[in-house]
């Protein structure tokens, strides 16, 4: 579905989500957000139709995105889509008046509002409705208007056109990697709950020893198979996919890629060891074998499509009366491609769609938001929009079988312009080079120190401790003992001299189930660290890593190209961006708009407070300000 299309009807659903959710809570008589049959005050019509003040700032007090601020730029962009948010809704209901609703479509909607929130008894309903402004007469006309809206909506996808076989063709091509098998292993495992006795029995099969009679022997798992992941069929185990592991285990195993066994792998309390025997990959599936997925979505491609064409076609030939100035928007052109003007109000429906604005919100003030979105988010989706409107044009000029809504269309533009984009085995060592450090864990320990005034005595401690309670055995020997925790290399909670000690050199002494480091200068003192849980430092191999390099680097260099391809075919489309007109323009008619200070004495010429504005002053008179500058400033053709 057209995402202006959707997002106006799930406004308009918003009135049933009040009641379904009890999201928001209204004071009484502050009229329905969508009934047409509530009185109010006028403030636009639509094709002669009213929307009202109180529809207009209970929509605003809904969302809390409408509603974060009024003034400034920002302000005047969230009233710019609330008021189009309006008029689209307005549309649509328009548009949807031939649909037949019966009364028992309704009713049935409403029972099921009021069963599933517990609202059976009249009473509870109608207070409940009363807090967001619906009688229940008011509530069941929005829900067949909301009911009439769907219906039609459904009616303009069902007699959209059915896919052929060269646009399924074409899909599948372009979008392979939706139908692939997923990569899967054989393989064996050994669980066990002991990290000790895990640790040995890796040591023993790295020197040899058959994985399966080990498996059985020891594994709580598989072990009367052997430990075989898959069930075993003439003695070779199935092949299993990644989600039969824990997700730590499986990441592990499915990085062998040229099998063999993972190091010790702990999750949920147990302890790993896989042996991967074969790796089989991710495979495309062949195309007849995919051929009623891919028309599903090719078709759905179709009918979102159909619904963009037919709601652009509402908006072209809107009537839009605005009645109160107050409520009066400024939509300008933001961009014409290739002859298509797209309005600055759909600018604005990709900020307040992004994530990230919503994010940006909660962080920073009202009028730093604005100043970032103008300068960030703004531009960025003004280009995509660009993208979108030139794509229906770059298909037709290359006789393309790509199908859907704009959107879509600059989606599988990319594609097309990166389907030939391959890896090589050189891009992937340079990848893993570059990025070396990303594929390098730190070492790390648990570390306990003692600090000495006298070398001798750190020495003798040194030479002598047996691994037996290191705190008690050095403040004996006169230390100062300082429990560190587990550290990682190149902490610096750490002498810098003490770290190298411990996690550089080979040097450390073992002492019970540790290892004790050599001593160390500490300023005036010398430290002496007891050393357990020691991780060395350790790069992943470039086999272990190329499954996930790969795949990444491909996405990245596809991205890159289908970016490149765009690009080049917009070239031959006349593109007018004007954004930074329409912000300018939008600055100047607000700094116009914006309260003059009172002057200490009164001028020649000038208001005296209290008193009402020539209209010669150009406070007054924000409306004309635009009007200089009439290619940036001019509201959007309907």
């Amino acid at each position: 579905m057209n995402k202006k299309v959707l997002t106006s009807v799930l406004l308009g659903f918003l009135a049933v989500l009040l009641v379904v959710g009890l999201i928001y809570q209204f004071t009484p008589n502050v009229g329905s957000l969508f009934s047409t049959a509530q009185a109010g005050t006028p403030a636009i019509k639509v094709n002669g139709q009213t929307i009202t003040v109180e529809e207009l700032q209970a929509l605003q007090r809904s969302n809390p995105v409408l509603s974060a601020t009024t003034t400034g730029s920002l302000g005047d962009d969230l009233k710019t889509v609330t008021v189009e948010s309006r008029i689209e809704n307005a549309l649509l209901k328009a548009a949807s008046q031939d649909q037949d609703i019966s009364r028992n479509d309704v009713n049935t909607q409403v029972d099921q509002v009021r069963k599933s929130n517990n609202l059976t008894d009249n009473k509870t309903w109608v207070d409940r409705l009363a807090q967001i402004g619906f009688t229940d007469a008011s509530y069941r006309q929005e829900v067949k208007s909301q009911l009439a809206v769907q219906k039609k909506q459904k009616a303009i996808t069902d007699a959209a056109p059915k896919a052929s076989a060269a646009q399924l063709q074409q899909y599948y091509d372009l979008n392979k990697a939706q139908f692939q098998d997923e990569a899967r292993i054989v393989g064996r495992e050994i669980v066990v709950a002991d990290q000790a006795k895990a640790n040995a029995l890796l040591a023993q099969l790295k020197g040899g020893s058959d994985f399966a009679a080990l498996a059985s022997a020891n594994s709580s798992e598989f072990k009367s198979r052997g430990g075989a992941l898959g069930p075993v069929t003439n003695g070779k185990p199935a092949p299993v996919t990644q989600a039969t592991l824990p997700t730590e285990v499986g990441a592990a195993a499915f990085a062998l890629t040229s099998g063999g066994l993972t190091d010790v792998t702990a999750s949920g309390g147990k302890f790993y060891i896989v042996k991967v025997e074969q790796f089989v990959p991710a495979a495309t599936k062949p195309f007849e074998g995919v051929k009623s997925q891919v028309t599903d979505k090719v078709n759905q491609l179709l009918q979102t499509a159909a619904a963009e064409q037919w709601f652009d076609g509402l908006r072209k030939n809107a009537q839009v009366e605005y009645l109160l100035p107050a409520w009066k928007i400024q939509n300008p052109t933001v961009a014409v491609v290739g002859g298509q003007k797209i309005a600055y109000s759909d600018v604005l429906s990709g900020v307040v769609g992004n994530q990230q604005f919503a994010a940006l919100l909660q962080q920073v003030p009202a009028e730093q938001a604005g100043s970032m979105v103008n300068q960030f988010l703004k531009p960025g989706i003004t280009e995509q929009l660009i993208e979108q409107y030139a794509a229906p044009t770059i298909v037709a000029n290359n006789k393309l079988a790509l199908v859907g809504n704009r959107a879509s269309l600059a989606q599988q533009l990319a594609l097309y312009g990166s389907r030939d984009v391959t890896v090589s085995d050189q891009d992937v060592i340079k990848n893993y080079q570059t990025n070396i450090a990303t594929y390098t864990t730190k070492a790390s320990a648990t570390i306990s120190e003692a600090v000495f005034a006298d070398k001798a005595k750190a020495l003798a401690f040194r030479q002598s401790f047996d691994g037996k309670n290191f705190v008690s055995a050095a403040s004996k020997a006169g230390g100062t003992v300082s429990e560190r925790g587990s550290l990682t290399q190149g902490d610096a909670k750490l002498n810098p001299a003490l770290g190298k000690a411990i996690f550089d050199t080979a040097s450390l002494r073992p002492a019970g189930e540790g290892s004790v480091s050599d001593v160390i200068e500490n300023g005036q003192n010398f430290s002496v660290a007891y050393v357990t849980d020691l991780v060395r430092a350790s790069v992943k191999p470039l086999k272990e890593v190329e499954s996930v390099i790969r795949p990444q680097l491909l996405a990245q260099k596809r991205s890159e190209a289908g970016q490149a391809y765009l690009k080049a075919q917009m070239k031959g489309i006349k593109v007018e961006n004007d954004l930074s007109a329409v912000l300018a323009a939008q600055d100047k008619r607000l700094a116009a708009a914006a309260p003059k200070p009172t002057p200490s004495s009164t001028a020649p010429g000038t208001a005296t407070p209290g008193s009402t504005a020539p209209a010669t002053t150009p406070a007054a008179t924000p409306a004309t300000t635009p009007a200089t500058t009439p290619k940036t400033t001019a509201p959007a053709k309907p």
